[in-house]
């Protein structure tokens, strides 16, 4: 599958930002179940070859939503190697923010405000930032430059904002379909770049590994 291409018309950023979302999310939306299932496990076979993915331990994760690449397999490909996995919870005292608690398959789930399973909130599996060694971010489209842009409601780039000053810092690698990738993203100034991107058909790497 080629990579999508878009040119974006000359007017304010908010609305190139939007007008791409919009098609992108139709083109992944437009995926058939049998190209699902097989992206899917693509994605393992990529994590696979990758060194820099493979000897971590404490991954978070995110669970699929709206097209996006199932992380199904992934996940239970990494509790079958032993690691740690992490999922994401709308933050319960600061709105619009994240916090990652361990996701095992016997984790209590429920729907939250926007129709997304996470895990019920257990404080004792909560996980700080500098003690997850890789974020895998879901995104609706992403360039070889590194740039993401999510759905627009900001939760990753808010809560990640100051990850790139942990010591260590967390991994940030988008997780996405081929057909994802566009020529540029419209940058806002509180977007965070990513480390790495992985697709069922490649592995880019825009920025130098913090590992």
């Amino acid at each position: 599958m080629q990579p999508c291409s878009w040119s974006l018309p000359l007017s304010d950023i908010s609305t190139k930002r939007n007008q791409l979302r919009q098609l992108i999310r139709q083109r992944r939306q437009g995926l058939s179940a049998e190209q699902q299932q097989q992206a899917a496990i693509d994605l393992v076979r990529q994590f696979s070859t990758q060194p820099q993915l493979t000897k971590l331990q404490h991954i978070a994760l995110y669970l699929s939503n709206d097209g996006e690449l199932d992380t199904d397999p992934l996940i239970k490909s990494l509790w079958q190697q032993k690691k740690s996995v992490y999922l994401p919870i709308l933050h319960p005292h600061k709105p619009g923010f994240l916090v990652f608690q361990q996701y095992r398959p016997d984790t209590p789930m429920i729907s939250n405000k926007f129709g997304i399973l996470e895990p019920e909130l257990d404080p004792t599996q909560l996980k700080a930032l500098p003690e997850i060694e890789m974020i895998g971010l879901p995104l609706v489209a992403f360039d070889k430059q590194g740039n993401r842009m999510g759905m627009g409601g900001g939760f990753y780039d808010r809560t990640l904002a100051n990850a790139v000053f942990c010591q260590p810092a967390p991994l940030l690698v988008g997780l996405a379909h081929q057909c994802q990738q566009v020529e540029q993203v419209p940058v806002e100034s509180w977007d965070v770049p990513l480390n790495l991107v992985v697709t069922p058909e490649q592995v880019v790497t825009p920025l130098a590994f913090s590992r």
